[in-house]
């Protein structure tokens, strides 16, 4: 009788551990996970500071695009006073002359790009894509040395090969235009080597601004 009274106490007592073991670790359960009200306060942060990102991200764009703007109309404005309109042959309509659009030069019989006018093109390119809806075209020039066909394919040569270096800077190929003068537009009417020098050119004019 007195084993069967202790078997039945021993028990009692497992099961009264077992109970209490199970409520505790539900209690912990319960108390790691966190309540509803905690639960939306974190969601309310977390959509606070997106929020807050998404319009701080909004203001910095609509400061740039001001920027942008007011460098726009300030290059625009020494843009427009640059201009000097003038009627080119072979151009329909009337074309500009600006003094920011600068001359490059080439040796005798060459269409290369030489590499003291590199950085010449390379600031024009810089000004066409800050005035991104100006279009121009490009003339080439000779002197009088070599037959006028002769010239007039080398002056379309040199026109062509500036335009593909400006195209090769990032300027959309579709707002470079090209004609060649050959021999015909001397800017030295002069009949020395000094001449000769100055009238091997490319020359930029605006078509549309």
């Amino acid at each position: 009788m007195m084993k069967k009274s202790l078997i039945v106490f021993a028990l009692v007592l497992c099961l009264g551990l077992l109970v209490t073991g199970c409520a505790k670790k539900k209690v912990m359960l319960n108390r790691d996970r966190p309540s509803a009200s905690e639960e939306a306060s974190k969601l309310e942060a977390e959509r606070a500071a997106r929020e807050a990102k998404e319009a701080q991200e909004l203001r910095e764009r609509e400061l740039a695009r001001i920027k942008a703007e007011e460098a726009k109309k300030a290059g625009g404005g020494e843009f427009e006073k640059s201009l000097v309109a003038k009627k080119e042959r072979g151009i329909e309509g009337e074309v500009f002359e600006t003094k920011l659009l600068k001359d490059i030069h080439f040796e005798f019989d060459k269409y290369d790009v030489r590499r003291d006018d590199e950085e010449i093109l390379k600031g024009n390119a810089g000004w066409l894509k800050k005035n991104p809806n100006t279009k121009i075209q490009i003339e080439g020039h000779c002197d009088e040395r070599g037959t006028s066909d002769y010239n007039l394919a080398l002056g379309e040569r040199r026109a062509n090969h500036v335009k593909q270096y400006l195209v090769s800077l990032g300027i959309a190929s579709d707002r470079i235009s090209i004609i060649s003068y050959g021999e015909e537009k001397p800017l030295d009417p002069g009949h020395s080597d000094e001449a000769w020098a100055k009238n091997r050119r490319a020359h930029f004019v605006v078509l549309s601004k």
